[in-house]
């Protein structure tokens, strides 16, 4: 197979390898997905690229490429037994590579730093550092098109429950300092639940703050808005931030705010707010300071965020040692350009279609010392857990 350097030379030498294998839209009967392996079978940089499939015996189905270590589909039973797709993507690898054309974060494991960084600048022990700035001026993800989200893992699977993909990113990529060996576990339980963990460490002290970006679509519609999903968060307070999604340095009471979803309910009781934090955002896109992280630990055993769909049933618990949760709801989905691109099995995803749950150190951390800091230095392993559990009601 061609050896792909460039993005472009990696959306058509992968175009090409869909043809020769019939195209995206054949799928194999072996994949409650539906989803065609020889479709994500290719090389990139110099790499193997692969789609892997972890299962159990409940029904649940979670298919992963290590390009970006992402999440391409998630099956679960519905109420009804119905294996559903959960998880928002494309069916093939040169959607997910073509980064002019289709620029995704769908289900991927972000680094090296999830979330943004204001102007793409923070300082450590005296000495500032410049981040690549790919998102007006500041830093979103670790730099987007050239993050980890766009390179390529090493991947060793074990049985059918679990995958490890590790990634080594050299000192100064996108401006951030150290050597780091970075590591994201996938595991598929027999409760149904996708338990991801983080681990990484680093030769030179650096900043590391992982999350993965699955799109949630509970519904099983992935057509159609989700604002009916029903949400919680267990959180006293969150973060505001400016017009750039950038925090203000305030943790604000949720109390009395459409921020609040201490009590379960539906995304579309409050995403037309009038509220100036909902506005900004044309939605939500903010963080929260979880009730489940306390004296500098979180505990990851207690339920720190929940999904509902009242259509399917199915029923999503999250879990996280991390002090934080973003909570996005899709607002630049189906708008501009986005509407036109063709998604998993020919659908064309609107605004407010899903729902993103990302654990976290809090956005632009590195610039707020009163805040967990996301640091890691030699001999130190960094460690973050995200658990999403899956059942009906």
């Amino acid at each position: 197979m061609a050896n792909l350097k460039t993005f472009f030379g990696i959306a058509m030498g992968a175009i090409a390898l869909l043809s020769a294998c019939g195209g995206a839209g054949e799928a194999s009967s072996e994949l409650k997905s539906g989803l065609n392996p020889a479709a994500f079978d290719t090389i990139i940089n110099d790499k193997q690229v692969k789609l892997y499939t972890l299962k159990n015996a409940n029904g649940m189905e979670v298919c992963i490429t290590n390009y970006g270590a992402r999440v391409v589909s998630l099956v679960v039973p519905d109420k009804d037994g119905k294996p559903t797709d959960v998880v928002l993507g494309f069916d093939n690898i040169h959607q997910y590579a073509d980064t002019l054309n289709s620029p995704s974060d769908y289900g991927s494991s972000v680094g090296r730093y999830a979330n943004r960084i204001a102007g793409g600048k923070f300082s450590l022990n005296g000495t500032s550092y410049q981040l690549k700035q790919n998102d007006n001026a500041n830093c979103l993800h670790g730099g987007g098109t050239t993050g980890w989200m766009n390179q390529v893992y090493d991947a060793v699977q074990e049985g059918d429950s679990i995958l490890k993909l590790t990634i080594v990113a050299e000192d100064g990529e996108n401006g951030f300092p150290g050597t780091v060996t970075a590591v994201t576990t996938y595991k598929v339980t027999a409760d149904n639940t996708l338990d991801i963990t983080w681990s990484a460490t680093t030769d030179k002290e650096t900043i590391i703050n992982q999350t993965n970006h699955n799109y949630y679509n509970l519904n099983g519609e992935l057509d159609k808005e989700g604002t009916d999903m029903v949400l919680f968060i267990d959180a006293d307070n969150f973060t505001p931030s400016n017009k750039e999604y950038i925090p203000t340095g305030e943790v604000r009471s949720v109390e009395g705010t459409p921020m609040d979803f201490r009590e379960p309910h539906a995304i579309g009781d409050s995403i037309d707010s009038q509220y100036d934090q909902v506005q900004n955002a044309g939605g939500f896109d903010h963080n929260w300071c979880l009730n489940t992280y306390k004296e500098g630990k979180g505990d990851d055993t207690k339920v720190c965020a929940s999904l509902y769909s009242p259509k399917t049933g199915i029923f999503m618990e999250m879990f996280t040692n991390e002090p934080g949760v973003q909570f996005y709801s899709a607002n630049f989905q189906g708008v501009g350009k986005d509407k036109d691109i063709v998604r998993k099995h020919g659908l064309k995803y609107p605004k407010h279609v899903s729902v993103c749950l990302e654990s976290q150190k809090y956005p632009d951390s590195p610039n707020k010392k009163d805040w967990v800091q996301p640091t890691l230095k030699p001999g130190e392993t960094y460690y973050s857990r995200a658990a999403y559990k899956f059942s009906v009601k």
